[in-house]
């Protein structure tokens, strides 16, 4: 089933979500005003343009950064990550990258779209700059791989779809609130990708690395040190992916077959 098609079933069951069983088996309240709202929302999501994903980037982003406490400008935490990514290309899938870093204890690191990279301090103060290159590497990759476009599109579909379904006349959303945008933003910065998806990421990390001739086992012992959180408290972004361990391993045999 392609991603247009679930959207679309998503849309259907949303719709549905709130439909209780009137006498003799019927079926009460069911609004298919909304219904097609919400399958036009669906259709929308599913064909969301590079220039969508980057409107709705620049909104998610903004939110996050409102929620959250920022690093100061030449604080130690911004001149580190700043000294980090220094070689990477300042440009991500055409847009200018943006690094920040959220003050609080949690181990995360996202990107979107629009080029907006946000690293946890958490994440900073239990890896070394190796480590914490290998990771963000990662999560670049996500976006130049195209699966943060597909949580987007997933992410807006869920979003949206939902004030559709239960708009009255042929009413479709076309704008999000405040209150959808925060759950937008939440979803995206929490997307759940496949194994594979992650694997690519990784794949992806390794190789900008190796062109950059930068050091590549900073990788290995980022997921070393994840291990050890996976299925803990505050490793949040740690719920989605494969094991940390496997993961390792993969980079340690590729480092070893490109010696």
């Amino acid at each position: 089933m392609n991603l247009k098609f679930k959207l679309l079933a998503l849309a259907a069951t949303t719709a549905l979500a709130g439909c209780g069983s009137a006498g003799g088996g019927g079926v009460a309240g069911l609004n298919m005003d909304g219904m097609m709202a919400a399958g036009s929302t669906a259709l929308k999501a599913a064909n969301l343009s590079d220039a969508d994903v980057k409107t709705m980037s620049d909104e998610a982003c903004a939110a996050s950064d409102k929620q959250n406490k920022i690093a100061a400008p030449k604080s130690k935490y911004d001149v580190r990550l700043t000294k980090v990514v220094q070689g990477f290309s300042p440009s991500l899938n055409g847009a200018q990258t943006n690094y920040r870093v959220y003050m609080t204890k949690d181990v995360n690191a996202w990107a979107m779209s629009n080029g907006c990279i946000r690293v946890y301090s958490g994440l900073m103060d239990m890896m070394n700059d190796s480590e914490l290159r290998g990771v963000i590497g990662h999560e670049m990759g996500h976006v130049a791989l195209g699966h943060t476009k597909k949580a987007m599109q997933t992410a807006y579909a869920v979003t949206a779809a939902r004030t559709a379904a239960g708009a009255t006349g042929n009413a479709v959303v076309t704008n999000l609130s405040s209150s959808q945008l925060g759950e937008l933003t939440e979803k995206i910065i929490n997307a759940q990708f496949s194994q594979v998806q992650e694997s690519a990421a990784d794949d992806y990390s390794f190789d900008q690395l190796t062109k950059m001739n930068m050091d590549r086992k900073g990788l290995v012992t980022a997921f070393q040190k994840l291990a050890k959180l996976d299925g803990g408290a505050g490793a949040s972004m740690l719920s989605s992916h494969p094991s940390s361990t496997d993961r390792a391993q993969h980079i340690q045999q590729r480092i070893d077959q490109n010696k």
